[in-house]
């Protein structure tokens, strides 16, 4: 198994695979963090702004329909992961293990 493992660590494939999946990781990781940060520093410093309603009849404010919105832009991105991932990911994983088991890819 050992052998395995060196051979695949010895594929430059690998290496590209990992470093996509890195950076995608790492991109939607900071659209997130970015989009939770404004909205707590909204929250910390301009109250105001997300205390107005969201119409004349609600009391639906900015501040709670943002706050969704963060939620639904995480669970989004979490999705557009798992998209690329079953796409791109695992047919290259697949690959990847067969050329270093010698074996024909399928």
């Amino acid at each position: 198994m050992e052998e395995l493992y060196r051979r695949i660590d010895a594929d430059p494939e690998f290496h590209a695979l990992s470093r996509r999946r890195s950076r995608l990781s790492w991109a939607l990781t900071a659209v997130v963090a970015f989009s939770f940060y404004s909205w707590i520093f909204v929250i910390a410093f301009k109250p105001a702004w997300f205390a107005q309603a969201l119409g004349p009849e609600t009391v639906l404010t900015v501040g709670v329909a943002a706050g969704i919105g963060v939620i639904v832009l995480a669970v989004t991105l979490t999705g557009v992961y798992i998209w690329q991932a079953n796409q791109y990911f695992d047919a290259q994983n697949r690959k990847i293990v067969a050329h270093a088991q010698n074996e024909p890819q399928t």
